[in-house]
């Protein structure tokens, strides 16, 4: 996509330059997501995945693109959340298109985390709860919908989110 007033060339480095943020942002959450799938109980999964970090992280990375479609003109003039038309012209922006983008991949990150957490209190087995992992990571809310299907079927938690109801 070619701003007005662009040369051909400028308009490629800026392309180049939003891929290459793009890419960086997964590689902020894809080794927590390979940690949550191959060792949920490891003492460096506990530190890195289950702290605040990622999510602090990819929050302050949310809040400068937001800053740069608001504060800054980065995004299209008749962007907005009031109306479809305005989400979708907020979406046809670059810097509009990687603000929503990390918002999915945090939102997803933290809710396989909790997922993770979850099953480990409720006793339900690591290889039960991968497919709804995999979910999480690329449909989110599909993921939740199974993961809690899960809960309510083997019956290991049932429909209650009260993390400090007893087990």
């Amino acid at each position: 996509m070619r701003e007005p007033g662009l040369s051909y060339r400028a308009a490629e480095r800026g392309n180049r330059m939003y891929e290459n943020i793009y890419l960086a942002l997964h590689l902020i959450v894809f080794p927590a997501w390979f940690l949550l799938a191959v060792a949920p109980g490891w003492r460096w999964t506990q530190r890195l995945v289950h702290a605040a970090l990622v999510p602090l992280t990819m929050g302050a990375i949310y809040l400068a693109f937001l800053t740069a479609a608001i504060g800054f003109g980065q995004s299209d003039p008749e962007a907005g959340m009031g109306t479809l038309a305005g989400v979708m012209a907020l979406f046809s922006h670059p810097v509009g298109a990687l603000t929503g983008w990390t918002h999915f991949l945090v939102f997803d990150l933290f809710v396989g985390a909790w997922i993770s957490r979850d099953a480990r209190r409720c006793g339900i087995a690591h290889w039960m709860v991968l497919p709804a992992l995999f979910l999480s990571l690329m449909f989110g809310p599909l993921g939740l919908l199974l993961y809690l299907l899960l809960r309510k079927f083997t019956g290991r938690g049932g429909w209650s989110l009260d993390e400090a109801v007893a087990r």
